[in-house]
């Protein structure tokens, strides 16, 4: 019997983004599933506070197989800039522009609109470095930009990846299951603009990371109940494994969460390598909801 255990998840939807260097001009996305990105989910669906310590959900051993890697999308934004209704949030993060909203401003002959939709000219921007000012403890912004910000996002679309989490303790992986189904917390895949579909958790199973791929089918299609199920025999598709410890043809990879919070997160290495899965011809197939 073996001495560890694996919980499977399904990870699909329309649309991905596992940020790895992402800024604010430019949000990338790595091409799988990152495991700082799949431990928050878990976390989220626990119900774990941001600066609560991870515990053993860090130390599961994390793997990834690309069942349809998905097709890189870039999405265009701008941020600010333009005429924009000016909300009573803005009154509270810029005094700046709280003086311009006062009957001071408003044209001789004009009544003032509604509180919440008087607007700017050409004066709406993204506030930076708000802080509480330190007379009268009010929260004004350091810094606004008036002209509008060029940023692109990138996502994978039409993805599938079966995510595996292995660890010796199956009643925790049982625990992160039926959180993942019965979240506390919403769940995204990676951003809030990306709701997972369909079922998450799939099984708990005996084994390892690599025998879990490799004797259980290709996630099948969700754009068709009808549509013939995706070919397991010969398929080979590619899949990254967590090695507890540096080996030869081992790659660092710097999203091992240590802690998250509210001003960023702290990440350490580990490892992984990269395989070629042969799925095998008795592989499970799959009965879920897509």
């Amino acid at each position: 019997m073996s001495d560890t255990h694996v919980l499977l998840l399904r990870l699909a939807g329309p649309l991905q983004s596992w940020g790895l260097t992402g800024r604010f001009a430019r949000r990338d996305t790595h091409s799988r599933p990152t495991k700082s990105g799949v431990i928050g989910l878990c976390a989220a669906a626990l119900g774990l506070d941001r600066d609560e310590p991870l515990g053993e959900l860090a130390e599961v051993l994390f793997g990834v197989r690309a069942d349809r890697p998905g097709t890189p999308l870039r999405d265009y934004h701008t941020v600010g800039g333009g005429t924009y209704p000016l909300r009573p949030r803005d009154l509270l993060t810029d005094h700046q522009r709280a003086d311009k909203a006062t009957s001071k401003s408003v044209p001789e002959g004009t009544e003032p609109g509604p509180f919440g939709r008087t607007e700017l000219a050409a004066w709406y921007g993204s506030p930076k470095y708000v802080a509480a000012d330190p007379a009268s403890g009010a929260l004004v912004s350091g810094k606004v930009r008036r002209h509008a910000l060029i940023t692109e996002r990138w996502y994978l679309a039409d993805a599938a990846f079966l995510v595996a989490l292995e660890h010796p303790d199956r009643a925790l992986l049982e625990r992160i299951a039926h959180a993942l189904e019965h979240p506390r917390r919403l769940l995204w895949l990676g951003r809030k603009a990306c709701p997972p579909s369909g079922d998450i958790a799939l099984a708990v199973v005996p084994g390892t990371l690599r025998e879990a791929f490799e004797t259980h089918a290709l996630l099948p299609e969700s754009h068709s109940y009808e549509s013939p199920p995706a070919p397991t025999t010969g398929a080979r598709p590619w899949a990254w494994i967590e090695s507890p410890r540096p080996l030869p043809g081992t790659g660092p990879l710097s999203d091992q969460p240590v802690r998250f919070g509210a001003d960023g997160g702290v990440h350490s290495f580990r490892w992984e390598t990269r395989h070629r899965i042969t799925i095998a011809s008795h592989a499970r197939g799959w009965d879920i909801i897509l």
